[in-house]
Parts: C-alpha cells; structure tokens; sequence
C-alpha cells in the first residue's frame, strides 16, 4: 500500500498489473480490497484502481473493487482524483455499471453538475449513456415547471454551462428542439452573464443550423 501512495512506487505497481499474469500479483491486487473509495480519492492510488478495472477479470476482484466504486458513487464523483475512476467506469465499464452510476445520480444531477469535478462525470453520463438514461438526465434538468429553473440556473453556471452544451450535443432531435425552444426565451438575460455566453454562441449557431436545415428540406419536398 504504501507503494501505491509514492509518486515512484505506483509506477511499478501499475506496471506489474498491466505485464504480470493475474494469479501471480493477485497477493497484490486483494490488498486494495476495504480500501478502494481511499486509493480511489488519492493522486496516485486513483490511477492504480484503473489499472485494476482494466487488467484484473478475476470475477471476484472485478465485483469487489466495483461494489466498493458504485457504493461511494456520489462522494467520488465529487472528488478532485475520484472523479476520473467514475469517469473510467462511465466510459469503458459494462452497461449494467453505467447503469448503476447514472441511477445513484440521478435526482442530484443539477446540484452535480454545478460542482467542479462532478460535472465532468456528468458530461460522461450524457456521452456513454443510453437514450433513455440521457433522457432521464434532461428531463431533470428541464425541471417540472414551466419555469424551467434547473436549467436556467446551469446555463448560468461556471461548470453547469459545459453540461447544457454536451445536452445539446448528445440528445436527440425532439429533445434538443425542446431544450432550445426553453433557452430561446432568456437567450437575452443570458447574454448579461460570463457563462450564459457560452450557451447563447452554442445556441444561435444551432438555430441557425436547424433555419437551415429546414430551408433545404423545404425547397426539396419529398
């Protein structure tokens, strides 16, 4: 352990468990059980954990070290070196892990996507997720009123501004068509604020697109 926790050592560990057959740095590798979510917050044993989710596929090593990931989810999403082993579970793990991280942040999306490093893992579950999880994150950002609060307090964000870019990026059409017509109506407000600036660019060039792609559609009827 204290191997993982030098800036040299770790090097080494990572390299045994990206070279060394399983069963023989297993004695290494069951060390980190019970201490995952901690290696998982540190500069160094953040890197090994991954390591670990890309070479080890022993069943019980792979189980044990994601229980201990999906069962810290919020607290590691939020986390300056946690956030990265989220993010690599969201962008190479099996879809019923996706599954289980974007099911444990559900409900805390806006308040996720206002945080730092949090964020970032949000932007991962709109890229790797499925169209109806990506749905189930937009519809809460849309908010259940009409008054669409969630997402104008996100485009007004300094992080959460990033995140209504990669929603309209990621969604399909019906739901980027709904977002846009939502922020149409404060694109003036935004204007006023740093961060709402970056959504008003994004936006206009989108409605332009869309003018666009309806003008070609019209002037070739099927």
């Amino acid at each position: 352990m204290r191997c993982v926790r030098d800036q040299n050592g770790n090097h080494v560990i990572q390299k045994c468990i990206e070279c060394v057959p399983e069963d023989a740095i297993h004695f290494i590798v069951s060390t980190f059980f019970d201490q995952v979510v901690t290696l998982s917050t540190h500069p160094y044993g953040c890197r090994v954990i991954q390591r670990v989710l890309e070479h080890c596929n022993d069943m019980n090593t792979q189980t044990t070290v994601m229980d201990e990931i999906l069962g810290a989810v919020s607290m590691l999403a939020q986390d300056q070196y946690g956030n990265y082993v989220v993010q690599h579970v969201l962008e190479h793990g099996k879809p019923h892990e996706r599954s289980a991280i974007i099911k444990e942040l559900a409900g805390k999306i806006v308040q996720m996507s206002q945080q730092k490093f949090a964020s970032n893992v949000v932007e991962k579950c709109l890229t790797f997720g499925g169209p109806a999880e990506r749905e189930l994150l937009v519809n809460e950002m849309l908010g259940t009123t009409d008054e669409n609060e969630p997402l104008q307090a996100m485009m007004k964000d300094q992080f959460a501004n990033y995140v209504v870019q990669k929603v309209l990026e990621t969604c399909d059409d019906q739901q980027r068509e709904l977002i846009l017509s939502r922020i149409k109506v404060h694109l003036n407000a935004l204007k006023k604020y740093t961060y709402g600036k970056h959504i008003v660019a994004r936006v206009e060039k989108l409605v332009a697109a869309g003018e666009r792609r309806i003008a070609a559609q019209s002037s070739h009827p099927a």
